[in-house]
């Protein structure tokens, strides 16, 4: 039976990822992922595949206090407690997200790490994400050897490049394509799986420095087929994603069951 291995959330999108052994799923997600993103001085997004150094950034974050660290490779270190100033509005993908502005010493020590005039920016839970009703993902570390045997690496893909919710032990590889438009058991929680998940260049960079160095894009299309996502898009696909159906505490080490479609409200 499937498992839990690991847990990867990103408080601030496009840091470094942070590990937690459980977390509650909300309606929205976790409260503590995705609360944070980047702008720069236009107002754009500014993300890995704008500069893949970003990842050498580590978050550490506590929702219940609003306290956000942020620990910087040189090991300086920009943390207090998070105040809200004026309202920004973000574009991701053709969304706008709501947002303010995080007034205290992060956006100057991003600013001065990166090189750029760049605004840290504070979102509710659930907002920031990359496609609706997207606030879970998962992919299993079966596909992720998979992906190293067809890229004739001698060692498993680090699953951190593909920075999923959720990666699961004890699958075949690419099992969890099967799992689209179906609900999943996960810990306490329940998901309802819309989609796979198209990969973009992101994910060719290494997890630790952001250098890309490996061909992750080239390899998946190599072996598997095009899909389209749900407005009719070709993507490249690796992973599987969904919204929360049913709230629940997910711990390292749970099981992930496929539950019957025919004991569950389809409407959705």
């Amino acid at each position: 039976m499937p498992v839990v291995s690991r847990i990867s959330i990103a408080p601030v999108k496009g840091l470094g990822l942070v590990h937690p052994d459980e977390v509650m799923l909300e309606n929205t997600g976790v409260r503590e992922n995705r609360r944070f993103h980047i702008v720069d001085a236009d107002g754009r997004r500014f993300n890995q595949m704008r500069d893949g150094t970003l990842v050498q950034v580590r978050p550490e974050y506590d929702a219940a206090t609003e306290r956000l660290a942020l620990h910087f490779p040189n090991g300086t270190v920009a943390e207090g407690d998070v105040a809200l100033g004026e309202e920004v509005m973000t574009d991701f993908y053709g969304r706008t997200v709501p947002g303010n502005a995080v007034e205290g010493p992060w956006s100057d020590a991003l600013s001065a790490w990166l090189g750029r005039p760049l605004r840290l920016v504070h979102s509710e839970p659930g907002l920031a994400v990359d496609r609706g009703r997207g606030h879970v993902s998962l992919v299993s570390s079966a596909s992720l050897e998979e992906l190293g045997r067809q890229g004739d690496r001698h060692e498993p893909v680090d699953g951190r490049r593909f920075r999923m919710l959720f990666e699961l032990d004890g699958c075949e590889p690419h099992e969890e394509d099967g799992w689209v438009k179906r609900h999943l058991r996960i810990g306490e929680a329940q998901v309802r799986i819309r989609g796979d998940v198209g990969r973009c260049a992101i994910t060719t960079q290494n997890p630790e420095t952001g250098e890309p160095d490996f061909d992750t894009l080239r390899t998946i299309s190599g072996y598997r087929p095009f899909t389209e996502n749900e407005a009719g898009a070709r993507h490249i696909p690796f992973g599987i994603y969904g919204e929360v159906t049913e709230p629940g505490r997910v711990t390292i080490g749970d099981a992930v069951e496929v539950v019957e479609l025919s004991l569950l409200d389809q409407t959705a």
